[in-house]
C-alpha cells in the first residue's frame, strides 16, 4: 500500500532498518534543492533506505477549536535555545505492543510513563486503574518480547512484566519536567504521531523568541523531518534527502533481494559500528589512493573479513637529513629489527636536562662557546667536552638578595690531561651540542621507548626478516619522535585467513561493499603489521593532534639582558622534549 513519505518515515522503526522502497509517484530533477545532490527519484525507483536521523523540527500553534484558519509552520533548529514542557498525549494506546511500536524505551532518563484505564492483574501484582506505570526496558526471552515495567508504592519499587499482548487503554502520564528541542527530537516523539509542547523559557542569553511562530499562544505542536540515508539501485554513492518531499512510496523489502543492492561503507561507517557487530565480510571498492601495504589485502575487488577494531601504538618516526624533503614512517611496536644509536643534537642545556634521564651518562661536545653571565655558572668554548651525570640547584647572590638559578651540574672533561672538573651550565645558554656515542649495543624498538626519551636517533642495524621488504633497512638515519594511538582493523583474507593484519585507518580514504556477517568460528592467529610511510600533510596531522594533552612546558628564554638577570629562573621539571616552536615564558621564584 502506498502512503507519502513523510508519513513512512515517520512511522518506521529504525531498528528495522535497512528497508526498500518504490517510489510510486513524484520525480525530481538533478536541480533539486531539498535532495542536495545529483540524483533524482522517478516514478518506478526503488531505493535502499539505510539510517534516518532528525533533521529539523517544524512548529506551529495548536488549532483552537475557534480558529478555522491553518497556523502558520516555521522551522526550529535543533539547537534552538529554549525550553519547553511535554503536554501529555490525550489519544490512547490500545495495547503494549502499541507502546514499544512507537515510544522509545531507553535508559533511566528515558523511561516513559503511562497509566491505563482499567485494572491490570500482572503476575502477583494487580496495578490499579490510573497508577503510575513506568515502562523500564524491552526484554527478549526466547523470541518472545516482554516489558519489564514497574511502580512505587510507599518509595519502593515494584517490578513486573507485561506481555506485549496485553490491552487496555494506556494513556501518557503527564511529565513535569523540561526539555530541549534536541531532547524532544532523540526520543519524546512518538513514531506516527506529532509532539504538543509549551514553551517556558530562553535558557540562553541570546533572544530568539523571534524564531518561534508569530502570535505564539503557548502551546506548540512539533513535527520532525528527517535526513534519509539512502543508496540507489545499480549505483554505489549514498544519497541524501528528506523525508517532506512529496513523494509517494511503497513497501517492497518482503518481495525484493536487499542483496542486489550496493552497501557502501567509509572506513568511518566501520570504526561507528558496535563491537558486537564484528566479524564482518566485506569487498573492498576503492583502494586508498597513494597507499602501499606489502599485505595487499585492500585491493579493489578484494573480498576481506574485519574481525574488529582496536587502539594500537604506534612510533612515529623521520628521515634525518639536509634536504628538504624527509619521509615519515609508523613504526608499529611489534617491529623485530635491530636499531644502532646515532648521535643527538641538543639546542640547549634544557635539551641535556631532559634527555640525560637514562641508564647511562651522556658524554656531548659543545659546538659553539657561549659566556655565562653569572660567575658562579661555567662559559662554554667550542670543543669543550661534558658528561651529563644528574642535575643539582645552584644559588648565586646579587644585589644581597637570595636567589635561585636553574643549572645543569654536569662535569667537564679536560682532554690534555684527562680530567675532569665540575661544572653548571645556565638552561639558558645559548650553545650546540652534539652527542658522542660509545655505545655498540643493538637495540629492539620497545627497548628504546622504555630507556631513553624521545625522541631519539637511530639506525637500522638489522632489518626485520619476518616482512618481505622492511622499507627502514635502506634509511640512513632515523628520529624516533614520539608515540603514537591509533584507531586500527584487524583483518584478513576471506579465502586465505591464516593471516591476520593489524592495519591503520586514520589516513585510509577507501570504501567497502558489506557482504554479511562472519559466523565462522575465530581463531585468533598471531597478528601481522607493517611500517608505513605517511605524506608530510599526515605526518603533521597526527603531530598537531596526536599528543596534545603531553607537550613539555616552555624552555626558558636563552638570553637576558643584565636588567633580566636580576630576576633568574625556577628549576624546570624534566619532561619529553618536542622540537616544534613553543612560547617563551619566564619561570619565576620569589621564595625557595
Amino acid at each position: 500500500m502506498a502512503c507519502s513519505l513523510k508519513n513512512f518515515i515517520h512511522s518506521l522503526d529504525p531498528k528495522s532498518l535497512p528497508r526498500i522502497l518504490q517510489i510510486q509517484s513524484g520525480y525530481y530533477d538533478e536541480d533539486s534543492e531539498k535532495l542536495g545532490h545529483e540524483h533524482c527519484l522517478s516514478t518506478g525507483d526503488v531505493i535502499k533506505v539505510v539510517g534516518l536521523k532528525v533533521k529539523k523540527i517544524l512548529a506551529n500553534n495548536c488549532k483552537s477549536e475557534d480558529d478555522n484558519v491553518c497556523p502558520a509552520t516555521v522551522e526550529l533548529p535543533l539547537n534552538f535555545p529554549g525550553l519547553f514542557r511535554i503536554v501529555a498525549d490525550k489519544k490512547p494506546y490500545a495495547n503494549v505492543e502499541e507502546i514499544v511500536r512507537t515510544v522509545l524505551i531507553g535508559p533511566e532518563s528515558q523511561q516513559p510513563c503511562f497509566y491505563c484505564s482499567q485494572d491490570i492483574d500482572a503476575e502477583t501484582l494487580t496495578i490499579q486503574q490510573g497508577e503510575k506505570i513506568i515502562f523500564s526496558s524491552v526484554e527478549d526471552s526466547s523470541g518472545i518480547l516482554t516489558v519489564n515495567c514497574g511502580v512505587i508504592r510507599n518509595d519502593q519499587m515494584h517490578v513486573f512484566v507485561l506481555p506485549l499482548s496485553q490491552e487496555g487503554d494506556f494513556y501518557e502520564w503527564e511529565d513535569d519536567q523540561t526539555y530541549t528541542i534536541e531532547e524532544i527530537a532523540e526520543w519524546k516523539i512518538p513514531r506516527s504521531r506529532c509532539r504538543n509542547v509549551i514553551f517556558t523559557d530562553i535558557c540562553s542569553a541570546v533572544d530568539s523568541t523571534h524564531l518561534l511562530p508569530v502570535d505564539l499562544n503557548g502551546c506548540l505542536v512539533l513535527s520532525p523531518i528527517y535526513e534519509i540515508q539512502a543508496v540507489m539501485k545499480f549505483q554505489k554513492d549514498t544519497v541524501h534527502f528528506f523525508s517532506d518531499l512529496d513523494v509517494e512510496v511503497k513497501d517492497v523489502t518482503a518481495s525484493y533481494n536487499i542483496n542486489s543492492f550496493l552497501q557502501p561503507l567509509s572506513v568511518e561507517d566501520i570504526l561507528e559500528k558496535a563491537c558486537d557487530e564484528f566479524p564482518v565480510v566485506v569487498a573492498v571498492i576503492e583502494g586508498s589512493v597513494g597507499s602501499k601495504h606489502s599485505y595487499n589485502l585492500l585491493c579493489p575487488g578484494r573480498e576481506i573479513v574485519i574481525y574488529k577494531k582496536c587502539q594500537a601504538t604506534r612510533i612515529l618516526a623521520s628521515e634525518i637529513k639536509s634536504n628538504p624533503y624527509r619521509r615519515h614512517f609508523l613504526i608499529p611496536t611489534s617491529y623485530k629489527g635491530k636499531f644502532k644509536r646515532r648521535p643527538r643534537e641538543f639546542p640547549t642545556a634544557y635539551d641535556l636536562e631532559i634527555a640525560r634521564n637514562m641508564k647511562e651518562k651522556l658524554h656531548v661536545t659543545a659546538t659553539k662557546a657561549f659566556k655565562s653571565p653569572y660567575e658562579e655558572l661555567s662559559s662554554v668554548s667550542a670543543g669543550d667536552h661534558f658528561l651529563i651525570p644528574q642535575r643539582q640547584i645552584s644559588e648565586t647572590v646579587e644585589l644581597g638578595e637570595k636567589e635561585v638559578e636553574s643549572a645543569l651540574s654536569c662535569e667537564q672533561i679536560l682532554l690534555l690531561n684527562k680530567t675532569y672538573k665540575s661544572a653548571r651550565l645556565p638552561m639558558c645558554m645559548e650553545g650546540s651540542f652534539v652527542e658522542l656515542v660509545h655505545d655498540k649495543r643493538l637495540y629492539e624498538l620497545m627497548e628504546i621507548c622504555e630507556d631513553f626519551h624521545l625522541p631519539f636517533n637511530v639506525e637500522v642495524a638489522m632489518r626485520d626478516l619476518s616482512i618481505p621488504e622492511d622499507i627502514l633497512a635502506g634509511v640512513p638515519c632515523l628520529q624516533l619522535e614520539e608515540k603514537i594511538i591509533d584507531s586500527c582493523l584487524l583483518i584478513s583474507s576471506l579465502n586465505d585467513p591464516t593471516e591476520i593484519w593489524e592495519v591503520p585507518v586514520h589516513h585510509l580514504n577507501m570504501s567497502f561493499q558489506f557482504l554479511r556477517n562472519h559466523v565462522e568460528d575465530i581463531s585468533y592467529l598471531p597478528i601481522k603489521s607493517i611500517v608505513e610511510e605517511v605524506t608530510e600533510e599526515q605526518y603533521y596531522m597526527m603531530r598537531k593532534y596526536g599528543n596534545q594533552a603531553t607537550n613539555p612546558p616552555p624552555r626558558p628564554p636563552k638570553t637576558h639582558t643584565v636588567e633580566e638577570s636580576k630576576t633568574l629562573f625556577l628549576t624546570i621539571p624534566a619532561q619529553s622534549v618536542c622540537h616544534t616552536p613553543r612560547p617563551r615564558k619566564i619561570w619565576k621564584m620569589s621564595s625557595f
